[in-house]
């Protein structure tokens, strides 16, 4: 369940997977359409009188991006046929066209007719039902439609204008997923494709060019699928390609994307190459996770589908507002700005986010119930309140950017401040809400804490516009607060922090304690309630080190006996990037002397071992074999790799400077 390569502008999102082919197309939103739906679209080639798709075995498959941008150096190698392919992918920076360089080797040593095909199939709005497909002869192209759903398909062997023409040589358009129909892929097993012009309900299509390459000998071709809303702006798209060229999109892709990742402005001149290139890359993938509207979405593999007939393709706030500090901390606040204006559109009336959300701004789907103990209750998770008014301080302290915070005070700040001031016990707890895994409903030290930071930030969000009686509220919530933590949230028996308490009836009297280890309790000085190095946090983070280790292969799970996809029994659960990367933080925050820093880039390089050869990073990973399980590329992974790396760097150049450390 990986997607080794993604490819995207914020509008239009390409997933292919490990064996080349494409597996899901989102578009207008990131995250909200797919119109594949994990539906492969894929490559063939015919020579000799006989047909391989490239997928199947016999193929020998290298997958990888050029440096510091999104461009794929794929290839795909038949030594028994004779064939290379070698396939640099892109979607361009500024419309939404897909672009496909391939070149064609021919390793024989004689001229032979080398056919390419190319299948479609599409599944407009994530169905099968009354779609469309039709060959324009106009401009021998062609288009996938339904509704306001619109994919053109070209493809084209020269790159001069003068020899620019639409080099489809063949074509076939047909049912599939229906009565006897398999797909327009089994016409192409002869070499040639019948050339129907048009199918409704349940279609798909398949286009062929035919090359004669002399042996030993390469020809470039482009395919090439513009992105639309009606047949007017594919064509625009289509006349776009056309007269500039594809070469020339491609080049200016390349340059827009290698420009955006090299603004960063930490310096990773002291890294490993290899830690160094994946950072850029984190940097990149997380761009392609978010949408134009705003929205950071968690993951965008539909094979997860397969698991539990949902997916990852929604915003949570609190992943969200992570990545968000992430990508202030590189040097990228000004991308941020659009997520900031997100929440400020979906924050529930009471002045909570809820669950999650849709890339539109609706609300996404849920397993959590609005009553306990037979009343009414709000199915939130608080921490994604409190982290996103947490990120926004992160945002102005970085930037000073006041009247970007002023446009958000009143409707965001404000309201959230004073919602988690009053969504308390009489005690000052936070009443119940679940954790951050989304598993239980309680009072979790990660979610304290994370209320913690958000009243903290809230109260001098406030300062900055003199709204004393916010302010006033924000500090008597957190100063009673951080008693609480230690009072209630503390084990005095273990010595540690407690992964949280449960309130029966939400009476603080009748108290039910959680002592399972877990590793978001990182949260209780990463969130400033207490420092790194103090006592009780470092015997806490110590006993996650020790229990929480998986195995000899390593890695940090997410808690004792987590059964979230377990693999083995002889492991706490599956060690995930994040995790293993709180970890790390901690050595970081409390590091004293450089040598400190050691432990820290050994986490570090452990994560960046997780990924998969293109640098795509995932939720978990098998505590014996290292194989990516859940989503990938999960953009939470990502950040926390990013927001690792700078920190990393900047306790780095503290330690070694005694006058900037005094």
């Amino acid at each position: 369940m990986t997607r080794h390569i993604v490819l995207g502008n914020q509008s239009l999102l390409v997933n292919i997977d490990k064996w080349l082919q494409i597996r899901d197309i989102y578009f207008p939103c990131v995250g909200q359409e797919n119109h594949l739906g994990g539906h492969a679209q894929k490559v063939g080639v015919y020579v000799d009188g006989r047909l391989s798709w490239i997928n199947d075995q016999g193929w020998e498959r290298r997958l990888g991006y050029k440096n510091d941008t999104l461009v794929t150096e794929n290839k795909a190698i038949n030594y028994e046929m004779g064939v290379e392919l070698t396939l640099e992918d892109n979607v361009y920076c500024e419309a939404n066209i897909l672009l496909r360089k391939i070149t064609v080797k021919n390793t024989s040593d004689k001229k032979r007719e080398i056919r390419l095909f190319f299948y479609q199939d599409f599944h407009l709005y994530s169905n099968r039902i009354g779609d469309t497909a039709v060959y324009q002869m106009d401009h021998n192209v062609v288009v996938h439609y339904k509704r306001s759903r619109y994919f053109l398909i070209g493809a084209l062997k020269s790159n001069k204008k003068e020899e620019m023409t639409s080099d489809i040589d063949d074509y076939s358009i047909g049912q599939s997923e229906s009565d006897h129909y398999e797909g327009t892929f089994r016409d192409a097993e002869d070499g040639i494709l019948s050339r129907n012009p048009v199918a409704q309900g349940s279609v798909d299509s398949t286009v062929a060019v035919h090359l004669e390459i002399p042996g030993e000998s390469a020809q470039v071709i482009y395919y090439y699928m513009t992105a639309g809303k009606d047949f007017q702006e594919v064509y625009r798209l289509n006349d776009l390609v056309m007269d500039n060229g594809p070469e020339n999109l491609l080049s200016h892709a390349e340059k827009c994307q290698r420009s955006w990742v090299n603004q960063t402005t930490i310096d990773l001149s002291g890294l490993d190459p290899v830690i160094a290139d994946l950072f850029k890359r984190s940097l990149l993938v997380i761009r392609t996770q978010t949408d134009s509207g705003g929205a950071v979405l968690a993951a965008n593999d539909s094979d997860n589908l397969q698991f539990n007939r949902d997916t990852y393709s929604y915003m949570w706030g609190r992943d969200a507002a992570l990545v968000s500090i992430a990508l202030i901390k590189a040097g990228f606040a000004e991308f941020t700005k659009p997520f900031f204006r997100f929440c400020k559109d979906i924050l529930w009336w009471t002045g909570c986010l809820l669950h999650k959300h849709n890339p539109d701004k609706t609300l996404g789907s849920s397993w959590h119930p609005w009553v306990e103990y037979g009343r009414p209750s709000l199915p939130i998770q608080e921490d994604e309140t409190g982290l996103v008014i947490y990120a926004l301080w992160k945002y102005y302290e970085a930037t000073k950017d006041i009247e970007f915070v002023r446009e958000l005070y009143e409707p965001l700040v404000k309201p959230a401040a004073i919602f988690m001031n009053d969504y308390r016990y009489p005690n000052g707890m936070p009443m119940n809400s679940y954790d951050l895994w989304e598993e239980r409903r309680g009072i979790f030290t990660f979610t304290v804490s994370a209320v913690y930071a958000g009243l903290t930030s809230a109260e001098r969000l406030g300062q900055l516009f003199g709204d004393k009686t916010t302010c006033e509220a924000c500090s008597d919530g957190y100063s009673d607060l951080k008693e609480l933590i230690l009072s209630e949230l503390f084990d005095k028996e273990d010595g540690v922090f407690l992964r949280g308490i449960q309130y029966e009836g939400g009476d603080p009297e009748r108290k039910t304690i959680d002592r399972i280890l877990d590793s978001s309790v990182y949260g209780i000085f990463e969130f400033g309630v207490l420092a790194a190095d103090d006592p009780r946090v470092v015997k806490t983070m110590e006993a996650i080190e020790k229990r929480l280790w998986a195995g000899e292969r390593g890695g940090i799970a997410r808690y004792e006996d987590d059964y979230y996809r377990r693999q083995v029994s002889d492991a706490p659960g599956n060690p995930w990037p994040i995790c293993t990367l709180w970890l790390a933080k901690w050595h970081i925050a409390k590091a004293k002397e450089v040598n400190d820093l050691n432990r820290a880039l050994e986490l570090i390089n452990w994560v960046a071992g997780c990924a998969l050869s293109t640098g795509i990073m995932p939720e978990q990973v098998h505590p014996h074999t290292g194989e990516s399980l859940s989503v990938a590329p999960l953009t939470w992974s990502h950040g926390e790799f990013v927001d690792s790396i700078a920190r990393y760097l900047e306790k780095m150049a503290i330690l070694k400077n005694p006058a900037e450390k005094s």
